[in-house]
C-alpha cells in the first residue's frame, strides 16, 4: 500500500512489513518500486531500512551476517554500518542507501527517500599525497581520502594505460568468457577521477628516495608529496628455463596478459599451465569452461594442501579432473620449444607435451626494485598497525607491506587484504580512527565451487572439517596445537563473514 507522506516532501510512504515480522539479526527483504530493501531491527527499537543489494557486485544482504549493528556482505565481506549505511570496510568502495521509516499501527511504512551521508569538514587542503600503483590498495587509498574529508591534491601514478580495473575478474570472469568484450569491469566510471579532481599519471616508477620523498619516473619526470603510498603490487614471476621467452608464454598479472592470451590460443586450442597456484587453478577451470584443452603441470601431489589441508585439495583436484582438466603432479617444465612461437614443453621425466600456450603460475616477488632502501630480503616493506613505514610521511600497502603477526612478519597478496590496508592509510593521513580488528579473507572460484579462506596462512597440524566435501557444502578448521589458526568454507559464506567482523577466527 502506498501513500502520499505529509511529513516528507521526497515522495510517498509504502507499507512493507508487519513490525513483528523485524528481527535484529535476520535481514527482512522486500521489494519498493523495484528497489530491493532490507529491513532490521535495532536492539534500541528502532527500525532501519537499507538498500537491498550490495554495491560492489549486488550481491543479496538478507543473506549478510549481521553483528554489532554492523552488516557484512555474503560474498565479499564488504562491512556496513546498519545505522546510516557507512561504509566500515571493502570490498565496496560505496555505502549503503538508508530509507526513512514510520511505524503505524505496527505496520512499518517506508520512503525511498534518502539523504546523503553528511559530508566530512574539508581537511589538509594545502597537503598532497602521490600513490604509486592503481590496484586495489592504491585506488581504496584514494577514493577513502575523499570520503574522509581529505581536500589537498591527490596523484595516482600507474604504468598501465587502461583506468583502474577489478583485478581478481582477469582468472575469475576473463578467461573464462564471461566478461564483457573479455575486459575487466573499471573500479570507478571514467569520469569518477576528474570529478573528484584526481590526477592519475601514465608512467613507470625507478626509482624512489624516501628522505626526500622523491619519484623518479622513466620519463625523467620526478614528482614529490607530503604523503606517498608505495602500492606498486608484485610481479609474476617467470620461468627460468630454455624457450621462456617465446611467443606464447605468458604470465597473468594485467588485463592485457588475459586479452593477449586469449587472442593468441585457438579455439579448443591447447593450454598448458605450469604451476598448481590459485591464479594457475582458476585459470585452468576458466580455460577449461571456455572449452580449451588444459594441462596443469604441477610440482606437488595434491594442489591447495598447504592451504587447505590434504582432504580438501584431494577434492578440488579431482573437480578440475572430473571437468577434464588433466593434472600431471610430480612434474616440473624444464624446457618450453618452438621456433619464435611455443609448440610443446619438455618435462623433468622426459614427456613432451604438444601445446598453443603456456601459461606460468608459479607465484610473484613484490615491485619494489624502485625502492631497495626500504625493502627486506623478500621484497617487502616493513610497516606498523597504521601502514607507516620507517620513512617519515611513507606509507606502504598492499602485496609489498609487511605487517606484524605475532612475533613474525608476513605480506598477504589478497584482493580485500589491499584495500583494508589502503583503506587504512587514508585513516592515518586523515586523522580518522582505525579498525579495532583485521582478519584477512580470500576466496576462490574453481567451475562452480566457491571457496573462502580467513586467517594468517599460519601452519596446521590438523583440519577439522564438518560437512560434505563430496558437494562442496563444508566448514573446515585449521588447527595449531588445538588452536584455530584458519577457517575454510564451502556453502557457509556466515562462517566467514563472522570471523572477518569479529576479527577473530574463535
Amino acid at each position: 500500500m502506498t501513500q502520499d507522506n505529509p511529513h516528507n516532501t521526497g515522495g510517498s510512504l509504502h507499507d512493507v512489513a508487519s513490525l513483528a515480522d523485524l528481527s535484529t539479526t535476520t535481514p527482512y527483504r522486500t521489494e519498493v518500486e523495484d528497489k530491493p530493501v532490507i529491513l532490521l531491527r535495532q536492539e534500541n527499537g528502532q527500525i532501519r531500512a537499507l538498500a537491498g543489494e550490495c554495491p560492489h557486485k549486488g550481491a543479496p544482504l538478507e543473506k549478510g551476517v549481521v553483528c554489532d549493528n554492523q552488516l557484512v556482505c555474503p560474498w565479499h565481506k564488504a562491512i556496513f554500518s546498519i545505522e546510516d549505511g557507512r561504509l566500515l570496510e571493502p570490498l565496496s568502495l560505496d555505502p549503503l542507501a538508508v530509507y526513512p521509516t514510520e511505524i503505524r499501527d505496527g505496520r512499518v511504512w517506508l520512503s525511498l527517500t534518502t539523504d546523503p551521508l553528511p559530508a566530512e569538514k574539508p581537511k589538509e587542503q594545502t597537503e598532497t599525497v602521490l600513490i604509486i600503483g592503481a590496484g586495489a590498495a592504491g585506488v581504496t587509498a584514494a577514493i577513502s581520502l575523499r570520503e574522509f574529508g581529505f581536500a589537498g591534491s591527490i596523484t595516482m601514478v600507474d604504468s598501465e594505460t587502461s583506468a583502474p580495473y577489478d583485478r581478481t575478474a582477469l582468472t575469475k570472469t576473463v578467461l573464462s568468457g564471461k566478461a564483457k568484450g573479455n575486459a575487466p569491469p573499471p573500479l570507478r566510471p571514467d569520469n569518477f577521477w576528474t570529478e573528484h579532481d584526481i590526477h592519475r599519471v601514465m608512467g613507470k616508477v625507478v626509482a624512489f628516495d624516501a628522505a626526500s620523498r622523491a619519484v623518479t619516473l622513466a620519463d625523467g619526470q620526478t614528482l614529490t608529496a607530503d604523503h606517498v603510498l608505495l602500492a606498486p603490487g608484485a610481479t609474476p614471476r617467470k620461468l627460468d628455463i630454455p624457450g621462456a621467452d617465446l611467443q606464447g608464454v605468458f604470465t597473468i598479472r594485467q588485463a592485457t596478459d588475459t586479452q593477449q592470451l586469449l587472442e593468441a590460443c585457438p579455439s579448443n586450442g591447447r593450454v598448458v599451465i605450469s604451476g598448481g597456484s590459485f591464479i594457475g587453478m582458476e585459470a585452468a577451470a576458466s580455460l577449461k569452461s571456455r572449452g580449451l584443452q588444459v594441462t596443469v603441470v604441477a610440482p606437488d601431489d595434491t594442489p591447495f594442501a598447504k592451504n587447505f589441508g590434504q582432504e580438501i585439495g584431494v577434492r578440488l583436484r579431482r573437480l578440475h579432473e572430473e571437468k577434464g582438466v588433466t593434472y600431471l603432479a610430480g612434474r616440473r617444465i624444464v624446457g618450453v620449444e618452438g621456433d619464435e612461437r611455443v609448440h610443446g614443453v619438455r618435462l623433468d621425466d622426459g614427456t613432451h607435451l604438444d601445446t598453443d600456450i603456456v601459461l606460468v603460475g608459479i607465484g610473484v616477488h613484490p615491485a619494489t626494485s624502485f625502492a631497495a632502501s626500504l625493502a627486506t630480503d623478500d621484497g617487502g616493506i616493513d610497516v606498523d598497525d597504521s601502514m607507516r613505514t620507517s620513512a617519515a610521511g611513507v606509507y606502504v600497502a598492499g602485496d609489498c607491506a609487511r605487517i606484524a603477526h605475532g612475533d613474525s612478519r608476513l605480506r598477504i597478496e589478497h584482493w580485500r587484504s589491499a584495500q583494508v590496508q589502503g583503506r587504512q592509510v587514508a585513516r592515518t593521513i586523515t586523522g580518522q580512527p582505525g579498525p579495532a580488528h583485521f582478519l584477512p579473507w580470500f576466496w576462490t572460484q574453481q567451475f562452480d565451487c566457491k571457496l573462502e579462506y580467513a586467517g594468517y596462512h599460519e601452519p596446521f597440524d590438523d583440519v577439522a572439517i564438518e560437512g560434505d566435501l563430496e558437494t562442496f557444502d563444508f566448514v573446515a578448521r585449521l588447527m595449531r596445537k588445538g588452536r584455530c589458526v584458519g577457517v575454510v568454507t564451502a556453502g557457509h559464506p556466515d562462517v566467514t563473514a563472522k570471523a572477518v567482523q569479529s576479527g577473530s577466527l574463535d
